[in-house]
């Protein structure tokens, strides 16, 4: 006979933020433990003597009140993280994760905590919650993947905590510019507002993560600096954090140039859809090819996100997923 095991949450606040909305929080926790998650009064209780999945039932229930406590109200995306990834410390491994030699991250690991931030930004898969891992753990980074994976939000994110955190003086936002042949002179403007339309997502990024007030003096003080790819070549960049957006779209000599602009003390992160490249047909992606002859230096971090990363619309991982198919059929 199965016995019940019975979690008190005495703060009636707490408890409502932790059930979520019409209670969307706690069917999440009960499709990942495979048993009715039951709530009477201020008791949270399952029926069930398997050690494993009350010690999985205790961690899940005791993560969220911390971060409800700790502030940030987001409790969706955290109990998103801590379900879809292995960032709990007590996490059964599955029969997938033995097979892969990639190094998983830990609950420590994971959320991203920028200075200033209402909120936690969390990982809400786990390539996303190993990405962020290689972010914190490699001075070089490459990550693919198709928009809406997180790719740039969560490089831009780290960025951000870097440099608010003081451990980097700067963050150095760039991307090729093939739109406008390389060439912004005719454009009207000056540097920053010929260049802006084009970094508008990475920008958009970090204004969804601090006010916009923060972003306009880390950008008029220089901490924040944008520049298209054409102006890197000549410089060294020292203690800093470097995004190169859509990088697909840089040649292959670009993309040489750019990787070694980087100074003492600076973190690189390359982020791209190799499959949306825009290059004249007989150009090489510098993206695709620094991949493939960089991929055995172990101080460099690579990661590849797929469909199942997407988060932005149901609709769009579907989009997403039916375009890798029609790839993978093409290529048998």
């Amino acid at each position: 006979m199965e016995h019940s095991y019975k979690i008190v949450v005495s703060d009636t606040d707490i408890l409502t933020k932790l059930c979520g909305t019409n209670d969307s929080n706690l069917k999440l926790i009960e499709q990942h433990l495979g048993v009715p998650v039951f709530m009477r009064g201020n008791e949270l209780s399952v029926e069930q003597d398997d050690p494993a999945i009350l010690q999985q039932f205790r961690f899940i229930i005791d993560r969220i009140i911390d971060e409800i406590e700790e502030g940030y109200a987001d409790t969706e995306d955290a109990v998103a993280s801590i379900l879809n990834t292995d960032l709990n410390p007590d996490y059964t491994p599955t029969k997938d994760y033995f097979s892969s030699k990639r190094e998983h991250a830990t609950m420590n690991e994971g959320a991203v905590i920028v200075p200033g931030c209402q909120k936690k930004v969390y990982p809400k898969t786990q390539n996303q919650a190993d990405y962020v891992r290689l972010l914190r753990t490699k001075d070089m980074v490459f990550c693919t993947g198709s928009a809406g994976s997180g790719k740039t939000f969560l490089a831009v994110a780290e960025a951000l905590r870097l440099v608010l955190s003081k451990e980097k003086k700067g963050i150095v936002l760039t991307r090729p510019v093939v739109e406008a042949g390389e060439s912004l002179g005719f454009l009207p403007g000056d540097l920053e507002q010929k260049i802006d339309p084009y970094l508008r997502p990475l920008r958009d990024a970090m204004e969804s993560l601090v006010p916009n007030e923060t972003i306009r003096k880390l950008t008029e003080s220089g901490i924040i600096e944008v520049a298209p790819l054409a102006y890197m070549r000549g410089r060294t960049l020292n203690n800093a954090v470097i995004i190169l957006d859509e990088a697909q779209n840089t040649t292959c000599s670009q993309m040489k140039m750019f990787l070694t602009r980087m100074g003492d003390n600076s973190k690189v992160f390359v982020t791209g859809d190799p499959t949306q490249v825009d290059l004249p047909a007989k150009k090489s992606s510098g993206l695709v090819h620094s991949i493939r002859i960089l991929n055995r230096i172990e101080d460099i971090g690579f990661m590849e996100l797929t469909a199942e990363d997407v988060v932005r619309n149901r609709l769009v991982k579907k989009i997403v997923k039916a375009y890798e198919n029609e790839s993978e059929e093409d290529r048998i």
